[in-house]
């Protein structure tokens, strides 16, 4: 006697999740210190400085870029 999990019990391919509902942005204005703790790096004036040039560049989706 078999027991493993009957076929039904699997997961469809068309479950998965739409790339649009993927990302983190929940709509709010990102903030530099959003972006520098996105990116991984530690806030510090440099990183400030690189965030507020990234967000004049690209605008929110900069964010978009960095997070999944």
């Amino acid at each position: 006697m078999s027991t493993s999990q009957p076929d039904a019990s699997r997961q469809p391919e068309d479950r998965t999740t739409p790339d649009s509902l993927l990302h983190a942005r929940t709509g709010t204005d990102v903030s530099p210190e959003d972006l520098v703790l996105a990116s991984g790096k530690d806030i510090t004036p440099q990183n400030l400085d690189w965030a507020r040039r990234k967000l004049a560049e690209e605008g929110p989706a900069a964010l978009d870029k960095i997070l999944p």
